[in-house]
């Protein structure tokens, strides 16, 4: 069950009713995922973590969020070499697009996000 998929809500009730569950929250603080951070030995990623860490903070608290909303540690997973043009094409086709859905409503806040999120890669 995911919570930022609206459109499945009916559904996700009649589950909740029938079976257990727990919650799931990004892992970027595990020590899998450090492990596999320090493996990759790269301080663009290392500066893409942290704030990805900062827009979860703003995502888990924002009323019409919440925890459930927050970006999941799996899109920076599963990479042997860490390239700006893979982290670069995460940003641009995954993250951000996201975020514009998030806060249709809040253009500013995508307009911020998107500029912090894409100047990773100009520091």
């Amino acid at each position: 069950m995911n919570t930022a998929d609206r459109s499945l809500a009916l559904i996700d009730y009649a589950l909740r009713r029938r079976f257990s569950f727990f919650e799931m929250e990004p892992a970027f603080n595990s020590e899998g995922f450090q492990t596999y951070q320090q493996a990759l030995n790269n301080d663009t990623f290392t500066t893409l973590i942290e704030r990805i860490k900062e827009l979860n903070k703003v995502i888990a608290a924002d009323d019409s969020l919440g925890r459930g909303f927050c970006i999941g540690h799996s899109y920076f997973c599963g990479q042997k070499e860490c390239t700006d043009a893979w982290m670069s094409e995460v940003v641009e086709y995954d993250l951000i697009p996201m975020l514009s859905e998030y806060w249709f409503d809040e253009p500013a806040k995508v307009k911020k996000w998107t500029h912090i999120l894409r100047g990773v890669f100009r520091d």
